[in-house]
Order: C-alpha cells, then sequence, then structure tokens
C-alpha cells in the first residue's frame, strides 16, 4: 500500500477529526468514494470516506474515534492521534458512489457519513449547484463547514429523527440523492423516499454496514 504523508489534523466536533493529506500525483477521487487505511507495519485497517470536496495537492478524510479504546484498541483512536508528516498507508480511491459536480443534490448523512455529506455539499455549491444537506443527530461534527454552506446558499438542516420531516418538505428531494450512513439510517431514508413517492433505486446510497 502506498505511504502518505499527514498535512494536517483538526478537530472537527465531538469524538471526530479531519486529516489531511498529501495526495500522490496520480490520485484522482471524488467526494463519496473512500480508501482504505492502516497503520504501517501493521493490519489493522479501516474503510474511510473522502470528505474533501475535491483532490488538488492534499485530500481529507474524516475519522471518528471511540471514547474509551487506547490507539492500540482502536485504529480511529491512532489516527487521531497522528501529527503532522506522520506517515499512513493508503489504498485506493475505491467505490462507485461519487460526485463530480454533475448537478443539483440532496444529502441525507448520519454518524460519519457527515464527512462525504460536507465534500459533496461543498462540491455541488462550487459548481453552482443548489445543494441541501440532512444530518440526522444532535451534534453534527463540520459544524463550521456546514455553516459556510448555509451561509453559500446550500440548504442545512439538522433533525433527530427523519420522521420531523414532511415529505412535502423541500429536504425531500426531487434533485440527485446521496446517502451516507449506517444499516439502520439507511433503511429509514428508503422508507422516507418511498414515502415521497422517490424510487430508492434511484439513490447513491453508501451504507457502512450495522451500526
Amino acid at each position: 500500500m502506498p505511504t502518505l504523508t499527514v498535512a494536517a489534523v483538526a478537530d472537527v466536533g465531538p469524538q471526530t477529526v479531519a486529516i489531511e493529506l498529501d495526495a500522490p500525483a496520480s490520485f484522482d477521487a471524488a467526494p463519496g468514494q473512500f480508501v482504505l487505511v492502516r497503520r504501517p507495519g501493521d493490519d489493522d485497517a479501516g474503510y474511510y470516506t473522502i470528505s474533501s470536496p475535491d483532490v488538488t495537492e492534499t485530500f481529507e478524510i474524516t475519522v471518528g474515534y471511540p471514547e474509551d479504546e487506547s490507539p492500540e484498541e482502536s485504529l480511529g483512536t491512532w489516527l487521531a492521534q497522528r501529527d503532522v508528516d506522520d506517515e499512513i498507508e493508503i489504498e485506493g480511491p475505491l467505490g462507485n458512489i461519487e460526485y463530480r459536480g454533475e448537478g443539483d443534490v440532496v444529502v441525507y448523512a448520519a454518524g460519519p457519513g457527515i464527512g462525504p455529506a460536507v465534500g459533496v455539499a461543498e462540491r455541488a455549491i462550487e459548481a453552482d449547484h443548489d445543494a441541501t444537506v440532512v444530518f440526522r443527530g444532535e451534534h453534527p461534527p463540520h459544524r463550521a463547514r456546514l455553516d459556510a454552506l448555509d451561509e453559500a446558499g446550500a440548504t442545512v438542516v439538522v433533525v433527530d429523527t427523519l420522521d420531523e420531516l414532511d415529505t412535502d418538505d423541500p429536504s425531500v428531494p426531487t434533485s440527485a440523492i446521496y446517502v451516507f450512513g449506517f444499516d439502520d439510517f439507511v433503511a429509514d431514508v428508503k422508507a422516507l423516499l418511498d414515502a415521497a413517492d422517490r424510487d430508492p433505486a434511484e439513490a447513491a446510497i453508501e451504507s457502512f454496514g450495522p451500526a
């Protein structure tokens, strides 16, 4: 696996950091895709979705980590404790879900799904398209980027449950749909789309497995 250098690490929410990595010249990726991350010399690995709107000289992943596990116990904790110039092994980009500025988007996200959600929405706004982000949860990571998206004209909706959304609400989309979250959240979004007479098969869905 290629070894990349950490360019920056920032706290972006409760038990969540954004890690910026130097990108190889051949690295062509878009928000929605993901990478396999491994600590050098170790078999411990995990998948993390790209959360930057594009890839230039660097790209970003968003990493959540448990509250009470050591770096030896948790890859997320180990990643959260990285410093600039540390090295991380990366394989990718992987996955067929990606957004490259094609049109208006609505992105549903929960948990670590907020990372790709802000990346997709930022890419849409940069391309002069409309963007809506619906986050399920009380305290979304990347709050500063969500606020910036709101100021730039995007619609940002934070709810405790998707039941708070009316199927006639603009947050229930007529545009392209992206979904990032664990299986239970994906099922809830599919039910919401069904209720709004949208075919869930039309959505670009990245499920992170069981919560």
